[in-house]
């Protein structure tokens, strides 16, 4: 990195490096990444440097106060010009970064520093790299998490209060609290007991969840059972299911319950259930299903966590439909008018 910054530092603005010190200690224990002296247009620049990977607005402030300890300790008879070299900055980082003033450059090339009658600000396109990888923020009780931040949009939070209401430790909230700051996707307030947070970029959230949904392999499990009317398949199961008495959770999912939810087809003559993967044979068999590998008019999903969070009764019949976030995840599989129906749901949700 302090190459590449040498390099554009000289080309751009016809200079020299006349000096270059790396891992710089100072008197009072301050180490500094990069320490460099530039000639130019007649003048001699010391720029100060601390060097980050991907930063955001969180991972500056530590690149910050030693910048300006390390100004600090220089002295008033010798200006330092601080400045932070990353991989690459998220806009939050530059913003803040402009609005203290201190400098930043970026391997993709960007480039912003100012002094007096000193001006430069270039922007390049962002380098082509691999997407983070976002696996870990949706796996196992992380994804609940992200459910129950999803279902609580808008609200400020505390740790214990989003632990209580994603089943999930306040350890595993903080991990995922955490992840969704450096991303600017949410805010907080306070700090230590009192710190809250709130979710503030919901469909971005949402969008990263879907990407990551719809890679998924899954147990699913083909059923036919008959009905003298398909378009009221799902009150005809939900009522053989409240006859049978299953004591275990499972919830209506797919076109059906997402038509129930958002209105706008005319009629779903399939339904699709989400059960957990030991109460299949189980919910298979109140229901009085039978296997067929075609012409299948009911699928049972196997699944466990976030999929029955926060599912909802029906208003008409004693049955659960997923929580519509889940019910527009379970739309993302380009069958039918589903995509309609998915962007539909989103409307209704106001996302």
């Amino acid at each position: 990195m302090g190459d590449l910054l040498c390099i554009a530092l000289t080309e751009r603005t016809n200079g020299r490096i006349v000096s270059r010190a790396d891992e710089v200690e100072t008197g009072q224990g301050i180490r500094l990444d990069l320490l460099l002296r530039l000639e130019a247009a007649g003048e001699t620049l010391n720029i100060a440097v601390e060097t980050l990977r991907h930063a955001y607005p969180r991972d500056i402030q530590g690149a910050v106060w030693r910048l300006e300890e390390y100004k600090l300790a220089a002295g008033p008879d010798m200006e330092i010009i601080p400045m932070v070299a990353a991989e690459a900055l998220s806009p939050g980082a530059r913003e803040q970064l402009r609005n203290r003033g201190i400098a930043y450059f970026e391997r993709n090339g960007n480039l912003h520093l100012r002094r007096h009658h000193w001006w430069l600000d270039i922007e390049r396109p962002p380098l082509t790299v691999a997407k983070r990888e976002a696996t870990t923020l949706f796996t196992d009780a992380r994804e609940m998490v992200v459910h129950a931040l999803l279902m609580h949009r808008g609200e400020w939070l505390t740790g214990s209060e989003l632990a209580r209401v994603s089943q999930a430790s306040q350890y595993t909230c903080s991990l995922v609290l955490q992840d969704l700051e450096r991303r600017e996707w949410c805010e907080s307030s306070g700090a230590g007991r009192t710190l809250r947070r709130m979710l503030t970029q919901p469909r971005r959230l949402l969008d990263a969840w879907a990407e990551q949904w719809t890679k998924r392999k899954e147990q699913r499990h083909r059923y036919y059972v008959f009905t003298q009317n398909p378009k009221n398949l799902i009150f005809e199961l939900s009522a053989q299911a409240d006859k049978s008495g299953t004591n275990f959770p499972w919830a209506f999912t797919g076109t059906a319950a997402a038509n129930d939810f958002a209105p706008l087809l005319t009629s779903v003559d399939t339904a699709e259930i989400i059960v957990p993967p030991n109460r299949v044979q189980e919910l298979a068999d109140a229901l009085r299903l039978k296997p067929v590998s075609k012409g299948h008019n009911v699928t049972l999903i196997e699944r466990t966590g976030a999929s029955l969070m926060f599912s909802e009764v029906h208003p008409l019949y004693e049955a659960h439909s997923a929580s519509p976030f889940i019910l527009y995840l379970d739309l993302l599989d380009g069958r039918g008018r589903n995509k309609e129906l998915a962007a539909h749901l989103l409307e209704k949700l106001g996302i």
